[in-house]
């Protein structure tokens, strides 16, 4: 598994952080992976406490909009993706993923097939609680098509606008993950 650790820590290092925060996840992960090859979740929820996971959002850039689930057992609106499995790389998650939980074949042609952002979220409700180390991807998707979310994830899914108002109850950082979308997308001119 070390071989697949170091190309995940190449992956990550290849990030251009947003800020601070997203600097010192950066950082953290970048440590975490150097002192341990034990990255992949083997037992549901939560062995090892800390796991590598891949999202993968669902972007229409002409209209600006997001896609994103009501997800079962958070209870949040997330973006799809899931758990990178064992000696898998990211990348391949977020297409295995997005097939999965869309029913689409990824297309990475928004910004490309690099993750845009790393995060290092507590998650709690679910379980007693465990750190999801998150690689965000994002696919193009059309606003005017409709998407047939895994249901076993997933209550529903629907289109928001980019612009962040009236967001529902999401991922802590996905305001942020908007934020360096929006400047990807317009340059550093146009942010939010």
């Amino acid at each position: 598994m070390q071989a697949a650790t170091a190309i995940v820590a190449e992956t990550i290092r290849k990030i251009e952080p947003l800020d601070d925060l997203e600097r010192e996840h950066i950082d953290t992960t970048l440590a975490w992976l150097a002192a341990t090859d034990d990255i992949f979740r083997r037992v549901r929820p939560a062995t090892p406490p800390r796991h590598l996971v891949a999202y993968v959002v669902l972007v229409d850039p002409d209209r600006r909009a997001v896609f994103l689930g009501h997800h079962l057992n958070a209870g949040l609106w997330l973006p799809t993706g899931g758990h990178v499995e064992p000696g898998e790389h990211p990348l391949t998650a977020a297409r295995r993923e997005a097939f999965e939980e869309l029913g689409v074949h990824a297309e990475f042609s928004v910004i490309g097939d690099r993750p845009l952002m790393l995060t290092v979220t507590t998650t709690v409700g679910i379980d007693s609680g465990h750190q999801d180390v998150s690689a965000w991807y994002v696919i193009r998707g059309d606003r005017s098509r409709e998407y047939a979310l895994d249901p076993t994830e997933f209550a529903e899914g629907r289109w928001w606008d980019i612009d962040q108002h009236g967001l529902p109850e999401t991922d802590p950082h996905f305001k942020r993950f908007l934020t360096k979308l929006d400047t990807q997308l317009h340059g550093p001119d146009n942010e939010l």
